[in-house]
């Protein structure tokens, strides 16, 4: 397995991350060194759009790995995430080779030799149709094969099945892969792996002791504040306050989906498109499809934040 350049501190990584538009605290820094000093996977778990995903893509961008991602879904199996073979391809081929051995000869027959046999002409068929080059790579398969270091991202773990979790357990430990007709294919450079969940069920302790683990919450306000400047440096720092106050004020709200980091961002960019200057109750009525999505959640809002807006000191801590 080939080496790759190793960051030299924690410090390191954290300024990396930041170069790579991504403000990670004390522990996501200290999880993502250990991660490329340790060679072990990273499990990030937490709600929905707190940056888990972007953690990952900044770790591409900040190392100048390529990212391959495998986005889980229910019912995800080995095929769509290892490999499967080209079944088309493979028929072609048949096809071909059977037309090839029907070809009239130009030579006259002559005897077949003793151990010439049809079953050796299958066997050797069958080995021809379970090359390479009949293969096709999925995403785990693309990131052990790869020939450069790669972070593979492996999102929202938590909505497959424990069946699918053994199965990454070859990968995660050994960083290999078992194929029936070609062998085990070992990784030639050591992939950073990141895995997300959104904490919709238990995952195995199998799984959780190969991994390292980092849980990420939704950012206090001036962490908060600091994320909407950086991707959105034009805003006028009152008005960042005043809308991450906002968001954080729904946040605390029994909502179906709660306002997630990018939404903040979405927000802030829409209210410096749109010319705001402030975030008064027209301006919140006007805009907060951005950041609240379902029709119930709407309700809910405009009747405990909405009134809030008429102009009064924003109190975090009694919006709920």
């Amino acid at each position: 397995m080939l080496e790759t350049p190793q960051p030299s501190s924690v410090a390191d990584v954290k300024e990396a991350l930041g170069r790579a538009g991504y403000l990670a605290d004390e522990p996501a820094a200290l999880v993502a060194y250990l991660a490329q000093r340790l060679g072990k996977p990273v499990l990030v778990e937490g709600p929905a759009g707190v940056g888990k995903t972007e953690l990952a893509k900044a770790l591409s961008r900040a190392t100048e790995r390529h990212l391959i991602r495998l986005q889980c879904y229910e019912g995800l199996d080995e095929a769509k995430a290892l490999y499967e073979w080209n079944y088309r391809k493979q028929l072609l081929r048949i096809q071909v080779d059977s037309a090839m051995d029907r070809r009239p000869a130009t030579d006259p027959p002559r005897e077949p030799k003793p151990d010439a046999s049809a079953e050796g002409s299958a066997g050797k068929a069958m080995g021809d149709i379970f090359a390479e080059e009949f293969l096709l790579t999925r995403p785990l398969l693309q990131a052990i094969a790869s020939t450069e270091p790669v972070v593979l991202l492996i999102d929202e773990i938590d909505k497959t099945d424990q069946e699918f979790e053994a199965m990454l357990l070859e990968v995660l430990s050994d960083f290999q892969i078992s194929i029936p007709e070609l062998g085990v294919i070992e990784a030639r450079t050591h992939p950073i792996v990141v895995l997300t969940s959104n904490n919709s069920r238990e995952l195995t302790e199998a799984l959780k002791r190969r991994c390292l683990y980092l849980w990420l919450d939704y950012p206090e306000v001036e962490r908060e504040m600091e994320i909407v400047r950086l991707h959105s440096p034009e805003i006028d720092e009152r008005l960042a306050r005043r809308l991450v106050e906002v968001v954080h004020m729904v946040r605390q709200l029994d909502l179906k989906k709660p306002p997630s980091i990018a939404e903040s961002i979405d927000w802030a960019r829409a209210l410096l498109l749109l010319g705001a200057d402030d975030l008064d109750s027209s301006v919140f009525e006007r805009t907060m499809s951005i950041i609240v999505k379902h029709r119930t959640d709407m309700d809910l809002v405009a009747e405990r934040v909405g009134v809030k807006l008429g102009g009064a000191r924003l109190d975090v801590e009694t919006a709920g």
